[in-house]
């Protein structure tokens, strides 16, 4: 069962941060998830709300501000006894890093609430830049984002962010081409993995908090977690 930091170690560290991510891959889990949006000038950017007012000390919404103006506001806000300053990381700031470990990384396409105009195409084309075609994969709630991007790059793994459970899910994704079917834990059962491993579909599940929560989904054989405590790496 792989280990994703979800917002990189957003347990102890202010979430997605380069601080979180540094910490995460500390720990040695298997990958890091991240959420990217878009700029008012079109820079494909981390951060998980569409507004910036949970995480930073400043307000209003994403799309609203430049990237030079993004980063003078502090990030640490849901952590602030982990470190005094963190900024909003760009995304082709954190690819520059990652590329020179070993961890994958699940892209979060944040189009649910504000669809951003060739948010898919950016990231992309970030990615590709950075030879981490092999090292990501895509995930997103919006499922015509998810199709746009695997249509993009047929040989990168997508995933399905569900927030209510889908009857026959495996062989949707199958369908439709979808590699990852991501339900939230509460909902998830064994028939369901199930069903999504006999369509060939592979489960990782949103969001674990303790070690108890893990080591049940490991029981029902799911491949992969979404956690704020990556150390949960030694279940």
């Amino acid at each position: 069962m792989k280990v994703y930091a979800h917002r990189g170690y957003s347990g102890k560290y202010p979430e997605n941060t380069m601080l979180a991510f540094r910490k995460a891959v500390e720990t040695g889990c298997d990958g890091i998830e991240l959420d990217v949006q878009l700029t008012k000038d079109g820079n494909v950017v981390v951060i998980h709300d569409e507004k910036i007012d949970r995480t930073t000390d400043g307000t209003g919404a994403v799309e609203q501000y430049s990237l030079e103006e993004l980063q003078k506001f502090n990030a640490n806000k849901t952590h602030p006894d982990a470190g005094s300053y963190e900024r909003i990381p760009s995304f082709e700031e954190y690819c520059g890093w990652i590329k020179t470990t070993n961890v994958i990384t699940d892209i979060e396409l944040k189009t649910g609430k504000v669809y951003y105009r060739d948010l898919e195409r950016k990231t992309l084309d970030i990615v590709k830049s950075h030879d981490l075609e092999k090292k990501v994969f895509f995930s997103s709630f919006n499922p015509l984002s998810v199709i746009k991007i695997k249509h993009m790059a047929p040989d990168i793994p997508c995933g399905l962010l569900v927030e209510q459970p889908i009857r026959h899910a495996g062989f949707m994704c199958r369908m439709f081409g979808i590699d990852y079917y991501h339900p939230g834990k509460k909902t998830l059962t064994e028939d369901i993995v199930m069903e999504c491993h006999a369509n060939g579909r592979l489960v990782n599940v949103w969001t674990i908090t303790t070690r108890e929560e893990a080591i049940r989904l490991k029981r029902l054989n799911v491949d992969g977690i979404f956690t704020n405590f990556p150390d949960l790496t030694t279940v």
